[in-house]
């Protein structure tokens, strides 16, 4: 019988919150070098122990003057004043100013006694010791007085104030060695799962491992709240190691996070762990991603547990963890930007939980911002990379319609919508194409959805094979594509059908349809349906996504054969089979076409750039 528990009692979102946000640690400073203080938090007031500048400073190169001396000077009738001396900057001043006298002095330079102005050196013209004044000046005109920057006792900055450059710089002109800060809270970070390795360490795809990603991207995160990580070594989902990890993190941290093993299967023991170490207070957030979500305390130790897929991992710090840090290190709330925008396409949701929805910008032909969706589910690191922000759906909302507007949750002050936003097939020499441009986005959809959204008005250009387009094509080229193999052996499809080879194709994509429609020509020739010759082919529904993961799997001896091109062959020394070429056309939208990042591609597709020469088996075709 199974041992699987269920989330009986998914809490609110909003409880969730605030049970984070309750958790009591923080608030300890420590002084530390200036040197040392950029980006920390200021824990006390500082006040000025000295006057900035120490001393009445020039302001300006030129002549430190008496100003009544200078009443009525003129550029028909200057006044003459004898120049005693010279003062740079970082120099004691010898002579004071008397009546009838001035002083050179340099920018920065000390004022010298009895002078009470500064006339700048284009106003004047000297002979051997006369300086001839030709304009009057006021008292204290270009003379920057002692204090006048900050002046001894005066309030220099508060506490809460985060250090940066120009903070420093103030501490630096008060003669500030070492600064009182707030402690970065520590956090510690532990990833579970036998199937996770370091990126120091091999990876063993065929046993399911997979690199640590989380670790990297909660420090990551927990750096930038203004914490300070202690990343774990990984461990598995065994209850004696889980125990010995979190007792360990505990006894050093302000905070404990793991990532993964919080879900209700039977393998995830954590929560049990955690619950024995201390309490779980709240097991499920009704929040999509993110719902396996543990919030309790290891010992005295507040404790978040994170779910395992990296989306959801991410989106669950940043929304609920991500503040608390910020929050304990003495950081202001971080104002998270916010964009109008166009839903792009129509979306339904099972109601019941609040929705965190991934979307990326573009803007149409017209200026206006669209919002598309890019969920590759939890798993996927590229659901974040490729958004520009979270559309937040309330429970009891399940449908968003195309055209609705919606208000977009930006994942940074920076986050701009690209230039150029393309969607379709995958293909080397479309990678070099988008190079020209900057600020591409581009979606390895496939052909035949990149002109369904192409058709949708989501994308500025649609990448496509075939020999109709929708839309205005602005180039693109031929391949030559095939089969990839380490067996000189292999001759023809013929090979692959009658021999007992193990084969990796392509998930949907024009190159899958290519070679599914010469398998059909194949099987009509030899009088044999298609099913039959498709089941001759080791492995014909085993697919691997992208233009050179099945040519991989044959490098490392996964498979003997694979699809695809020859420029791929060539690259990676294997080698190829023709079966056929096939065009791939560079399509935009008629309604993008002015923007200035389409004009750029356009004028990359109708040139003959050199590049095109390193990929095998093409040939460019300008529009």
């Amino acid at each position: 019988m199974s041992d699987r528990r269920e989330f009986l009692d998914l809490v609110d979102p909003a409880v969730a919150r605030e049970a984070i946000a309750s958790f009591e640690f923080g608030s300890e400073s420590e002084s530390i070098p200036l040197d040392d203080a950029d980006g920390r938090v200021l824990a006390e007031r500082v006040d000025a122990s000295m006057d900035v500048p120490g001393f009445d400073r020039a302001s300006k190169d030129g002549y430190a003057v008496r100003a009544a001396d200078t009443v009525g000077a003129g550029e028909q009738r200057p006044v003459e004043l004898d120049c005693v001396d010279t003062v740079h900057a970082g120099e004691k001043p010898r002579q004071s100013v008397e009546p009838g006298t001035c002083i050179e002095v340099s920018t920065g330079a000390v004022c010298p006694p009895g002078a009470d102005a500064v006339v700048m050196v284009e106003y004047t013209s000297r002979e051997g010791d006369t300086v001839g004044v030709r304009t009057a000046v006021t008292p204290g005109q270009d003379v920057m007085p002692a204090g006048d920057d900050v002046a001894a006792g005066e309030r220099a900055l508060g506490p809460g104030t985060v250090l940066t450059a120009r903070e420093i710089g103030l501490l630096a002109a008060l003669g500030r060695k070492t600064v009182p800060v707030r402690v970065r809270p520590r956090v510690a970070i532990i990833s579970t799962g036998a199937e996770l390795v370091a990126l120091e360490e091999s990876l063993d795809v065929s046993a399911g491992e997979i690199y640590d990603v989380n670790a990297r991207t909660i420090a990551a995160g927990t750096r930038d709240a203004g914490g300070e990580p202690q990343v774990a070594s990984r461990v598995p989902d065994d209850e004696a190691e889980l125990v010995i990890a979190l007792e360990d993190a505990a006894a050093d941290a302000d905070l404990v996070l793991t990532s993964g093993s919080t879900s209700a299967g039977a393998v995830d023991v954590l929560a049990d762990v955690v619950d024995g170490l201390g309490n779980v207070a709240h097991h499920g957030v009704a929040i999509k991603p993110g719902k396996p979500t543990l919030i309790g305390h290891v010992g005295e130790t507040p404790y978040v547990g994170l779910p395992g897929y990296p989306v959801s991992a991410l989106s669950i710090f940043r929304t609920f963890v991500a503040p608390k840090i910020r929050d304990a290190a003495g950081r202001p709330p971080l104002e998270t930007p916010r964009r109008r925008a166009t839903m792009a396409e129509r979306l339904r949701y099972e109601e019941g939980r609040t929705r965190l929805l991934p979307v990326g910008l573009v803007e149409d032909g017209g200026g206006q911002t669209l919002a598309y969706t890019v969920d590759k589910g939890s798993g996927a690191t590229t659901s974040l990379t490729r958004a520009d922000g979270v559309v937040e759906m309330p429970a009891e909302r399940t449908l968003l319609e195309d055209g609705d507007p919606v208000t977009v949750e930006l994942f940074g002050s920076d986050v701009t919508p690209p230039r150029l936003l393309g969607v379709g097939e995958d293909d080397p020499v479309l990678s070099r194409l988008l190079d020209s441009v900057q600020r591409v986005r581009y979606l390895p959809v496939g052909s035949e959805a990149g002109g369904r959204r192409l058709v949708g008005g989501i994308p500025d250009v649609a990448v496509v094979t075939g020999d109709t387009v929708d839309g205005e094509r602005l180039g693109g080229w031929t391949r030559r594509w095939g089969l990839v193999t380490t067996d000189a052996a292999i001759d023809g499809l013929e090979d692959l059908v009658d021999g007992d080879y193990s084969f990796v194709n392509r998930t949907r994509s024009g190159l899958r349809t290519a070679f599914d429609d010469t398998v059909e020509a194949f099987a009509t020739a030899r009088g044999e349906d298609m099913p039959t010759v498709r089941q001759a082919i080791h492995g014909y529904d085993q697919a691997a996504r992208g233009h050179e993961a099945p040519a991989r799997r044959v490098l490392d001896g996964r498979a003997e054969v694979g699809l695809g091109l020859e420029s791929t062959a060539t690259r990676l020394g294997l080698d190829f089979v023709p079966l056929g070429e096939q065009r791939v056309h560079v399509v935009a939208s008629d309604d993008r076409l002015e923007k200035p990042a389409v004009q750029e591609l356009r004028t990359v597709l109708d040139g003959d750039p050199e590049w095109v020469a390193d990929f095998e088996g093409v040939a460019w075709e300008p529009s």
